[in-house]
């Protein structure tokens, strides 16, 4: 059975802290349809067609093209906003097109732009792509705004020496003397496990007279959550309340609620999640989802269905994501009927069959022992859905192996591996040795060798797993074929 363990909400803080830097979470193209069918009146032509390249398939600028040929005007305010919306739903590729698309047509780039482009570089080329970029810039486009995006690139990939390098050159020219700047090393330094760094930085921004914002409190909070000071995350409250009132929101009490449901303090964490749906609007998605995450690290499932039920009343049309948040919720809190029925709604209602509910489904079915619905669940996402399948076929080895059901944990090995193309998937390690640790066990050579033989075929037999093989060799007192060779091999 899978219990209830709130050490899985806690993943939630640093999830808000990524997505109040940047912009809302929502990724799949059910969301755009479900949210363009509410707004379509509201929404410009061109980025209904730019939204659906994601299901389509072909390119921002042919999109952009057509429309132009079509008599259509586009103007830059209008490319700005689709370019904020496709970011909003991580449609990057598509976004980084519109504007390769305006600077091949020449159209004006503010700095708010390069700054844009920069990132969006970042997130679909990768960090060299966006330095190159950034250093090809003209003098007078490096500002605050490109530094920082830069910055915040660095950052992001955990690059300590090159932003704190790039941090003080920033400061060297006072661009650093922002929240912005300042929130985006703290950040890095919650990510990389030195929390303590944080109210230092906070403290400095106090002396230079650099506001903080409501991110600031928020990461100074986890900052204190991080090192067990329950009293110091209250404290912080204490003076947002005191003397920055008007930058607490709800996210500020869905932090707290994070440190208290950590630290176990479940009637504690109540009360803040009951002040964060005082401070919520009655149509923030994304405030509903923390509400159901972190009243299941409360344990309190009837809180957990009364704001599913609100949820739904609020958004008539439930998106994949809520469902994604709620069946995380069910399986944390064990609650096999309720996760059956809520399964099954979404199968019927669904209009895009996400593969990562499924991967949840099949886990927990897989947990609670309900093997027939699990590979019911494998089948109908193969039949409704694209994939990769590899996570699910992986959690089917796993539930195997674990079992000691070699052959079937094996099949879905070789099913998994037939799918890889790219390196996408390679087992984990740990199941690598079991899996030969097994073979070792029951002195099965060949057994071993057939394992070996699917590692190498897509790039997983490293030292390791040769050694295991080799002790297997042993186990069976037999002689390892020409082991340097085949090892070399």
């Amino acid at each position: 059975m899978i219990g209830k363990n709130p050490s899985r909400l806690i993943s939630a803080g640093a999830l808000l802290a990524r997505r109040l830097c940047t912009a809302a979470s929502a990724t799949e193209p059910e969301e755009v349809v479900a949210q363009a069918a509410s707004r379509s009146m509201k929404q410009p032509r061109l980025y209904r067609r730019l939204s659906a390249l994601g299901a389509t398939g072909g390119s921002a600028a042919d999109t952009l093209n057509e429309y132009v040929n079509e008599g259509k005007v586009v103007s830059k305010r209008e490319l700005t906003t689709c370019i904020k919306e496709l970011r909003k739903y991580h449609k990057f590729q598509h976004a980084l097109e519109i504007m390769e698309w305006m600077e091949n047509r020449k159209i004006f780039f503010t700095y708010a732009d390069y700054a844009s482009r920069l990132d969006l570089l970042s997130k679909t080329k990768g960090l060299a792509a966006a330095e190159d970029y950034f250093n090809n810039l003209s003098p007078s486009a490096k500002t605050r705004a490109t530094y920082g995006s830069l910055l915040n690139c660095y950052c992001k990939e955990n690059m300590e020496e090159k932003a704190l390098a790039l941090f003080q050159e920033m400061d060297g020219m006072n661009f650093a003397s922002t929240y912005l700047a300042y929130n985006n090393i703290m950040s890095l330094f919650i990510r990389l496990g030195k929390p303590e760094k944080v109210p230092p930085l906070v403290d400095e921004m106090k002396k230079r007279s650099i506001s903080p914002d409501t991110f600031t409190y928020n990461i100074w909070m986890q900052s204190y959550a991080r090192l067990n000071d329950i009293d110091g995350a209250e404290r912080v409250l204490e003076e947002l309340t005191r003397e920055n009132k008007d930058k607490l929101n709800w996210t500020t009490y869905s932090n707290l609620a994070v440190v208290y449901v950590k630290a176990r303090f479940f009637e504690k964490a109540k009360l803040a999640l009951k002040k964060l749906e005082e401070e919520m609007g009655s149509h923030d998605r994304q405030a509903y989802h923390f509400l159901i995450s972190l009243y299941a690290g409360s344990n309190d499932l009837n809180e957990v269905n009364r704001v599913w039920n609100s949820l739904k009343l609020a958004f008539p049309k439930t998106i994949n994501m809520s469902y994604l948040i709620m069946f995380k919720a069910l399986v944390n809190l064990n609650d096999v009927d309720g996760f059956g029925i809520c399964f099954e709604e979404w199968k019927s209602s669904c209009s895009s069959f996400d593969v990562r509910i499924a991967n949840i489904a099949i886990s927990a079915f897989l947990g609670w022992g309900m093997i027939k619905d699990a590979e019911s669940t494998l089948h109908e996402a193969v039949k409704r859905s694209s994939g990769p399948f590899f996570t699910a076929l992986d959690t089917f080895m796993a539930h195997y192996l674990k079992d000691r059901k070699i052959d079937m944990a094996l099949r879905y090995m070789e099913e998994a591996a037939s799918e890889v193309k790219n390196n996408e998937w390679q087992p984990a390690p740990k199941r690598v040795t079991a899996f030969l640790k097994y073979f070792e066990e029951e002195k099965d050579v060949e057994g071993a060798e057939k394992f070996c033989k699917i590692l190498k075929n897509f790039g997983g037999l490293d030292s390791n797993a040769y050694q295991l093989l080799l002790q297997t060799y042993v186990a069976a007192g037999r002689t390892a074929p020409d082991a340097e060779e085949d090892e070399g091999r």
